[in-house]
């Protein structure tokens, strides 16, 4: 059996996946997925599952929605299930296999990729990245990230993908391919405006494309961005790679060594 909480909370078996029924029961599983294989307190599944408003009964209501989702999974499985989510003396567990679960099938990839990276495998590195980014199927958990713990997940799960994506445009870019990467990320600079990565690889791809107005253009966006809103001068990086393109510098269009490399 295998769980995706790359988007929609589903469970598949020979690679058919289903989605889960019922806001609450894909909020306990998503809560079991998130901290699996360890031991779930049944007070954090309170919290995930009713958050401030519990039932008067809220130990039956929730032992009620663990039954219900021991009965879900053995129905999507088409064979029983009821031993994967078990009961300890203080919540509940889903005993599952890491390669299961596609978050862990993700963080290989991107591990692959930084291994090949630090093998200046670049080649290698782009293929990984993008087989672990199409493991996405949306914002994780759905409409599952209830409580604290599913929220709180999610948001360190969109970073590691965010950098992901950046890490594939900035392998594009040194790959020789800027103009594929432009457009992926204007749209990136315009919903994360304050991720400075973004705004250096978006002038790097525009200049090398030969759009050196634009690339400009982009730093004194950003640059009065940060000055009427923050009160903030661009980094010292973002201002020497803005020298560099006025000064029309040869190595801009060389292996862009001077980006900050992936993690």
């Amino acid at each position: 059996m295998r769980f995706r909480i790359l988007g929609t909370i589903a469970v598949g078996d020979h690679g058919v996946f289903h989605t889960v029924p019922g806001l609450r029961q894909r909020a306990l599983l998503a809560s079991l997925l998130i901290q699996a294989p360890a031991v779930v307190p049944v007070s954090t599944l309170y919290s995930e599952l009713w958050g401030e408003n519990p039932p008067a009964t809220v130990e039956n209501a929730l032992q009620a929605h663990v039954s219900r989702l021991r009965r879900t999974l053995a129905q999507l499985a088409g064979k029983p299930a009821a031993a994967a989510l078990l009961s300890r003396t203080s919540g509940y567990s889903l005993d599952v296999a890491p390669e299961d679960i596609d978050l862990n099938l993700f963080r290989t990839y991107i591990r692959e990729a930084h291994r090949a990276m630090a093998d200046a495998d670049l080649c290698t590195a782009q293929k990984q990245l993008e087989e672990g980014l199409r493991l996405w199927q949306g914002r994780p958990l759905g409409d599952a990230a209830l409580g604290p713990l599913c929220q709180s997940a999610v948001t360190e799960w969109e970073e590691e993908h965010l950098s992901a994506q950046e890490d594939v445009l900035w392998l594009r870019i040194r790959a020789g391919e800027p103009m594929g990467a432009v457009g992926e990320l204007k749209r990136m600079s315009i919903t994360h405006p304050w991720r400075e990565r973004i705004t250096e690889l978006l002038m790097l791809a525009l200049y090398q494309s030969g759009r050196q107005a634009e690339a400009i253009s982009v730093y004194n966006a950003a640059r009065l961005r940060l000055d009427d809103e923050l009160g903030m001068e661009p980094s010292p990086k973002l201002r020497r790679l803005f020298q560099q393109m006025l000064n029309q510098d040869p190595a801009l269009h060389g292996t862009s060594t001077f980006l900050r490399q992936p993690a």
